[in-house]
C-alpha cells in the first residue's frame, strides 16, 4: 500500500454545534481544544456540548422520528442518502486521514486505510444488508388469515463513540441506524471532536433531512446525561468495559435497547507447525495496529513450549524493527498514545510486568529516544508470563505484548478462554482445518486463522465482558429495529 505523505492540516475550528441538521450556537461557553499528541500543536477548537444541548438534540430527534419524514421514507430512499454521503466521505479521504492522525496520533498508514477504502467497505456492507433485509415479510399461515412480520426503526438512538478510530466507530452506528429509519444523536469524544463535526457537513450535503442527526462533542458528564435521557430509545456504545457496565445499568433501569462493543484481551495461538516469519508479520498489525490502541488487539501470544524461545525471538525481532515517531510520516508504524494519562497508564503496566516477575525482552520503561515531547511509550514484549498475571488479564490499550507458554492444544484453548473478555483472537498453523477446529473452541466473537480478514458483512462483537450485540452487515442493522407481527383473520 502506498501512503502519500500527509501535510499537517491547518487549525480547523467550529463555533457552532450540529443539532438536528442545523448549525446551532452552543448552550454553554465551554470549548474543546484538540492538540496533537505528537507535538502538542493545536489541531482545532470546537464548542463543548452541555446537557442543554442534549435536550435540544433529543427534542429535534424525537420530533423527526415521531412525525417524520425520515422514518416514513422507504429503505431505498434512505439508501440513496447514505450512498451519497459515502461518496462525499470517500472523496475527502486523504484530508480526513490527516486530520484524525493529527488529532489522536493514529499512524497515517492506518487512517489512510480506513479513509481510503476501509470505511467505505463497512458502509457498503450495511447497504447490501439493507437491500436484502426483509423489512416486511409474510409468513406461512395455517388458516385463512395472513401473518406479516415488519422490521421498524427502534426510535431515537444515542451513539457514543471513542477516539481511537472515530469515523469508523461513528459510522458503524450512525449508518445502520439511519438505514433503519432511526434518528441519531452522536456523542463524540473530546480527543477527536473536530473530525466529528466534519461528519455533520457531509451528512447535510448528502441531503439528510433536518432533525435526523445531531453531533455533540463532550466529556463524560454530558455523555451520562445523554444515555439517561428519557427521550432516547436505544444506546449504542463503543468503549471500555467499565463504562459499558454503567451504561448497561442505566439501560436496564429504563428498559432501553442497548448494544455495547467493549474491551478485549485477545489471544493469538501459535501452534507448533506455524511459520514464525508469517506469525511475526501478521502480529505486527493484529497486535500493534493503531498504536496498540485497539480493542481487538491480539496482546496475549500463546506459544508451544517446544518452540517457545523461537516465538519470543521472532516477535521481539519484529517489534525492534518497528519505526516509532511522528504519526504523519508514512514511514512511521507506531505513533504516540492519545493523552498524557493514557501514556502514564501504559507505562505503569510496563512497570507492573517487571514487578510481577515477567522477563522483559524488548522495550521497557522510559521514552523512545528523541520523542520526549510526545505521549510515546516503547513497544514492549514480556516473556515467561503466566496467564494469571495482571499484564495477561487486563486490557492495557497500548503496544505491550506478552508471550505465554502452553503444553498442548487443549492447554492452549484453556488459556485462551481463561479471560473475562471474548472479543477477538487468532490461531497460526500450517493446517487450516486444524486452525478451524481450534477457532470453534475459543469463546470469542471474532477469530482469524493465519491472519484471515472476513470483511464487514459478518457480525462483529464480543462474548462475556466484551459486550452485548453485534455490528456490521445484517446483524448490525438488526440492532436498530423492532420486530412487529401483524395477523389478519
Amino acid at each position: 500500500m502506498t501512503v502519500t505523505p500527509s501535510v499537517a492540516p491547518s487549525v480547523t475550528s467550529f463555533d457552532r454545534l450540529f443539532i438536528g441538521g442545523r448549525w446551532v450556537a452552543p448552550a454553554g461557553p465551554g470549548t474543546i481544544e484538540v492538540r496533537s499528541p505528537h507535538d502538542r500543536r493545536l489541531v482545532g477548537v470546537v464548542p463543548e456540548a452541555v446537557p442543554a444541548d442534549v435536550d435540544q438534540a433529543v427534542a429535534a430527534a424525537r420530533e423527526a422520528f415521531d412525525h417524520g419524514p425520515w422514518p416514513l421514507t422507504t429503505p431505498a430512499e434512505r439508501r440513496a442518502v447514505i450512498s451519497r454521503f459515502d461518496e462525499l466521505h470517500t472523496a475527502r479521504g486523504e484530508e480526513l486521514a490527516a486530520l484524525v492522525t493529527a488529532e489522536n496520533g493514529s499512524p497515517l498508514w492506518f487512517t489512510h486505510w480506513l479513509h481510503n477504502g476501509g470505511i467505505a467497505e463497512q458502509t457498503a456492507a450495511y447497504l447490501r444488508a439493507s437491500e436484502g433485509f426483509g423489512w416486511e415479510e409474510e409468513l406461512p399461515s395455517a388458516g385463512s388469515g395472513r401473518t406479516l412480520v415488519r422490521r421498524e426503526a427502534v426510535g431515537v438512538v444515542a451513539a457514543v463513540i471513542p477516539w481511537n478510530a472515530p469515523h469508523q466507530s461513528a459510522l458503524a452506528k450512525v449508518v445502520p441506524a439511519l438505514l433503519a429509519g432511526c434518528t441519531v444523536i452522536l456523542k463524540a469524544a473530546p480527543e477527536t471532536a473536530v473530525d466529528a463535526l466534519v461528519l455533520g457537513e457531509l451528512f447535510a450535503e448528502a441531503g439528510l433531512p433536518e432533525g435526523v442527526l445531531s453531533i455533540l462533542p463532550a466529556g463524560r458528564e454530558t455523555s451520562a446525561y445523554l444515555v439517561a435521557h428519557p427521550g432516547v430509545d436505544k444506546i449504542a456504545f463503543t468503549g471500555s468495559t467499565a463504562a459499558g457496565r454503567r451504561i448497561a445499568s442505566v439501560a436496564g433501569e429504563q428498559l432501553k435497547r442497548v448494544s455495547l462493543e467493549l474491551g478485549g484481551k485477545s489471544a493469538a495461538v501459535v501452534l507448533e507447525d506455524a511459520d514464525l516469519a508469517a506469525v511475526a508479520e501478521g502480529l505486527k498489525s493484529a497486535s500493534l495496529g493503531n498504536n496498540g490502541e485497539a480493542c481487538i488487539a491480539h496482546t496475549r501470544i500463546l506459544a508451544p513450549r517446544s518452540r517457545y524461545e523461537e516465538v519470543v525471538a521472532a516477535v521481539a525481532s519484529m517489534m525492534e524493527g518497528i519505526t516509532v515517531g511522528d504519526p504523519s510520516d508514512p514511514a512511521t508504524y507506531l505513533g504516540p498514545m492519545v493523552r498524557a494519562d493514557q501514556q502514564a497508564r501504559v507505562r505503569s503496566y510496563i512497570d507492573l510486568g517487571i514487578e510481577e516477575g515477567a522477563r522483559l525482552v524488548t522495550g521497557g520503561p522510559g521514552m523512545p529516544e528523541g520523542l520526549e515531547e510526545g505521549y510515546y511509550v516503547r513497544p514492549t514484549l514480556f516473556a515467561d508470563v503466566d496467564n494469571s498475571m495482571r499484564i495477561a488479564q487486563e486490557e492495557i490499550f497500548g503496544p505491550v505484548l506478552v508471550v505465554i507458554p502452553f503444553d498442548d492444544e487443549d492447554d492452549a484453548v484453556r488459556i485462551a478462554n481463561d479471560s473475562l473478555y471474548g472479543l477477538s483472537g487468532g490461531v497460526w498453523t500450517a493446517d487450516t482445518e486444524r486452525g478451524l477446529a481450534v477457532a470453534r473452541r475459543i469463546r470469542t466473537g471474532t477469530f482469524s486463522v493465519n491472519g484471515g480478514f472476513g470483511g464487514f458483512d459478518g457480525p462483529f462483537g464480543g462474548y462475556k465482558t466484551s459486550g452485548i450485540g453485534r455490528e456490521f452487515g445484517a446483524a448490525g442493522l438488526g440492532q436498530y429495529v423492532e420486530q412487529k407481527t401483524i395477523s389478519t383473520a
